[in-house]
């Protein structure tokens, strides 16, 4: 069984938006679904992601880990953020071209100050959450990986597999395209807009679509 981890990690909830973009996006409901349809088959997962929800790529990420019929990792392009926790669920080669970026999870706040200091303790508890799945595929302690988050660490494939973070070179790989940009996220704010459409006009027409997609370039929700 092949499972596709291309293009941003998103919510079940938020997936439909990407798809209306055609925008390449992953929720965890279709890995879950694909591993449910053949429980003692291998799962061949293949990730070429910028990263995305911590949430969502924590749930792929449990569920590739407890899949009955085993799971291989391949490290196609490149594992950044979220997706770089992902590829630490099971037995991982890696292009020697591809690249792998961990970082510190991040996230917004309104509020007073004990709502930010709040913010920040959570924002703590979920590094430590993330540095866990490293530290299980790794066996680098907890506070070396939570450096190397706080530093963003960007790794070749060669470092990537001294780090512990994959364990082989894929054969025969096939050059693939960087990117300059590892978030693709599309902003908050087009994603709250185009629900508050859908709620009081579906299905959306092709006018709906089209103002949807002025307000996305209008708030520069392509790249970040």
């Amino acid at each position: 069984m092949k499972i596709d981890i291309k293009g941003v990690i998103v919510a079940n909830d938020d997936k439909w938006v990407y798809d209306w973009f055609d925008m390449d996006a992953v929720a965890p409901r279709e890995v879950l679904t694909a591993l449910d349809r053949a429980p003692n088959e291998r799962a061949d997962v293949y990730i070429n992601s910028p990263g995305g929800s911590v949430f969502a790529g924590g749930e792929i990420y449990d569920a590739l880990r407890a899949h009955p019929g085993g799971v291989q990792i391949h490290v196609t392009g490149h594992a950044a953020s979220a997706a770089s926790m992902i590829m630490c669920a099971g037995p991982c080669d890696i292009s020697p071209t591809a690249l792998v970026m961990i970082h510190n999870v991040s996230g917004g706040a309104q509020g007073d100050y004990h709502e930010m200091d709040a913010t920040s303790e959570t924002l703590k508890k979920a590094n430590q959450a993330v540095a866990a799945a490293y530290r299980h595929k790794t066996g680098k302690s907890e506070e070396e990986l939570l450096a190397l988050m706080d530093k963003e660490t960007w790794m070749t494939a060669q470092e990537a597999i001294e780090a512990g973070f994959a364990d082989s070179l894929t054969e025969s790989a096939r050059p693939l395209p960087l990117t300059a940009s590892f978030s693709g996220m599309l902003p908050q704010a087009v994603i709250d807009k185009l629900r508050a459409e859908r709620a009081k006009h579906p299905p959306m027409t092709a006018q709906d679509k089209a103002r949807a997609e002025l307000e996305l370039l209008t708030l520069g929700g392509k790249t970040r």
